[in-house]
């Protein structure tokens, strides 16, 4: 690896047939690729960015170690009985990180009853934001589940 190559976990935020963005997951850096090499929007790729020279403004996907899609889903189960202790638990407006037995992670967040599905819509709108977060995490499906009171947010492989 050269100096000015970067390895790291990436989400696909953008392609086309011509090019893609590549964001990075844990330092927020932005890589536009100048030739697409095959990735899709919504893809998760772990693997190494090198500048295209001689002026270093376009990016290429010289190395991947591994890919794979996310998925974010709007559930119709409830949460499990854990998730609403953790809600009960806590104060409106209050977020609570868990880890998961295996991969991934639970955050629990309270809400009044009267504004859960506002609180699944806010969360849902923010599609990258979770997709970051489930690369950074190595997992491929983040699932979201409700009940009033209390919005569980899944990240599982």
């Amino acid at each position: 690896m050269t100096e000015s190559e970067r390895e790291g976990t990436f989400l696909v935020t953008a392609a086309d047939d011509q090019s893609a963005v590549l964001k990075d997951v844990h330092s927020g850096q932005v890589h536009t690729l100048s030739s697409n090499p095959g990735v899709s929007e919504d893809e998760a790729v772990r693997g190494t960015v090198a500048p295209d020279p001689p002026m270093n403004v376009s990016w290429q996907l010289v190395d991947v170690e591994t890919r794979w899609t996310v998925s974010v889903e709007r559930s119709s189960e409830s949460p499990t009985a854990n998730s609403k202790d953790i809600a009960s638990d806590n104060p409106d407006g209050e977020l609570v990180k868990q880890e998961r037995a295996g991969t991934g992670e639970i955050h629990v967040l309270s809400v009044p009853d009267d504004m859960t599905d506002q609180a699944v819509d806010d969360i849902l709108d923010d599609r990258e934001g979770l997709l970051s977060r489930a690369a950074r995490l190595d997992v491929n499906r983040v699932e979201v589940r409700s009940a009033p009171g209390v919005v569980a947010v899944r990240y599982m492989p």
